[in-house]
Formats: structure tokens, sequence, C-alpha cells
């Protein structure tokens, strides 16, 4: 008799209404990479963002992605940057991924799920990345991914800073 490692199942679907105590849970344990939100916030991305998708892995809620298009009243300074300089696009909000569930490529799963739910005349893809306080692990995994910054902002009095990036989409 083996020992053979349990097979690996990654789902991904659009999120409900119940998954939205483990997103905001996800969510504040990432702070800073992420803003923080209440129930509210994240009640009002279900209600209105183009994409809000969980990841699961065996079952097990793992990780989230909310996407935006532009056209929404969200008050973001990053998502109002991009829609002074862009007239389409989608924009990444925010990402969290559970601790347990690194390294097993659900960042990328969701990313390729949000462009795919773009329509084609969407040239850009969008998102912003720490750098004070810096936020290393996820510059390298988005310039590895193909984005490049194209502008910065300064946040919160000073104590923040981030690259505003964008990725060219293929035709």
């Amino acid at each position: 008799m083996t020992n053979a490692e349990p097979r690996s199942i990654i789902t991904l679907r659009r999120a409900e209404d119940t998954d939205l105590e483990a997103v905001l849970q996800l969510n504040e344990i990432s702070v800073p990479a992420v803003n923080s939100v209440d129930l509210e916030q994240m009640r009002w991305f279900a209600a209105n963002a183009a994409y809000f998708s969980v990841a699961t892995h065996n079952e097990q809620f793992a990780g989230f992605l909310i996407g935006m298009r532009p056209g929404t009243s969200y008050a973001s300074p990053n998502y109002r940057w991009f829609c002074e300089k862009y007239d389409d696009f989608g924009y990444i909000d925010r990402i969290a991924i559970a601790a347990s569930a690194r390294r097993l490529g659900l960042a990328t799963r969701l990313y390729r799920d949000f462009e795919a739910s773009l329509p084609p005349c969407v040239g850009v893809l969008t998102c912003e990345v720490n750098v004070v306080p810096p936020n290393e692990s996820s510059m390298r995994f988005h310039e590895d991914y193909g984005f490049r910054t194209v502008g910065t902002q300064i946040l919160d009095d000073g104590r923040k800073e981030v690259a505003l990036m964008a990725r060219e989409r293929s035709a």
C-alpha cells in the first residue's frame, strides 16, 4: 500500500451572501496588503462588482478576488485614478489567498478567470500594489504576470504609497 497524496481540487465560483463573512475575515487578516472594509462594503461589492468570485481548495474557502469595471460609484482613489486614465479596463480591486492555500496557483487562476470574464474589447487589466508599506511578493507576482507600473499615488496622509499597474491584454 502506498501513501498517495490526496487529490487537490480547486473550484472558482461567484461569491454568495453566505461567503461574505469568510471573505471579510480573510480581507481583514490580509491588511495592509488590502484595505480594511466592513460587512456593508462587502455587500456593496457583492451587488456592484463586475466580478466577485471565491476560490475553494478541497471544498474549503481559500481566497477571493473582486474586480471592477468603469462606471460604478466606487470611491476608491486608485479606481478613480484608472477611470481618469483609461476609457475601459478591468480593475482588480482586491485579492486575498488564505495562508493555508498559498503556492497552489489560486491567484493566477482567479486573475485568469477575471480576465476571461471581460469582453474582448477591454484592452487592459489594472491594479495597485503597495510600495509603502512594501508588498514585495505581490509586486513580484504582478511583474511576473506582465503588469508594469504606470503611476503612483500617496495615500493616508503619506503613510501609504501604491504603484498603479497595468497589463495590456492580447487581442
